[in-house]
């Protein structure tokens, strides 16, 4: 979706699950993009090069000390220890370059926490977009920008639905290139 949204860019996808990356770069090989998008099966922490980039995306594993899947793969894609949030932190303020950011997708608990924590590495709040089913609802997630140079946060809302099972136009707008439906 990256490749496909920015035609300049050349994107690694870090992926711990083997599964996971091996389906990936298999998607990769067969896509117009190919010679843009890489397949890496690895942790985040271990994930090793001298290249620094202007942009991290990052829909991470969040649940901490909640009940884990029994299932392996479900626990390790949606579950996170303490220490994963200050690591995930500390590997990409490493990784960014002096104007790049990191953009994350979390319940509103791990947002907060991992806002707060940024600071110790040497990043800030740019952008804070709650996500929600519809207007009467609550926040159920927070898409969040972390970089090293901000002058103001943004702060907006962003809904789903409009009425039941109608897509709010932005919604639409959003996923059009990536979905049939749209």
């Amino acid at each position: 979706m990256l490749a496909q949204r920015f035609p300049d860019s050349l994107v690694d996808a870090v992926e711990i699950d083997e599964s996971a990356a091996l389906t990936a770069a298999a998607n990769f090989s067969n896509s117009g993009f190919s010679a843009r998008v890489k397949a890496h099966h690895c942790a985040i922490a271990s994930y090793h090069t001298d290249v620094k980039y202007d942009l991290i995306v990052s829909n991470p594993p969040y649940f901490v000390n909640d009940l884990k899947n029994p299932e392996q793969r479900k626990g390790i894609a949606r579950h996170a220890d303490q220490d994963f949030f200050e690591l995930l932190l500390s590997k990409t303020s490493a990784l960014l370059t002096d104007d790049g950011c990191i953009w994350l997708i979390l319940p509103v608990k791990q947002a907060e926490f991992v806002v707060a924590r940024a600071e110790a590495f040497n990043l800030s709040l740019g952008e804070r977009i709650n996500v929600c089913s519809d207007e009467s609802k609550p926040v159920f997630r927070r898409i969040i920008c972390l970089q090293r140079k901000v002058d103001e946060p943004k702060n907006s809302n962003f809904f789903i639905y409009k009425a039941e099972k109608i897509y709010t136009e932005d919604y639409r707008r959003l996923l059009k290139d990536f979905l049939l439906a749209f």
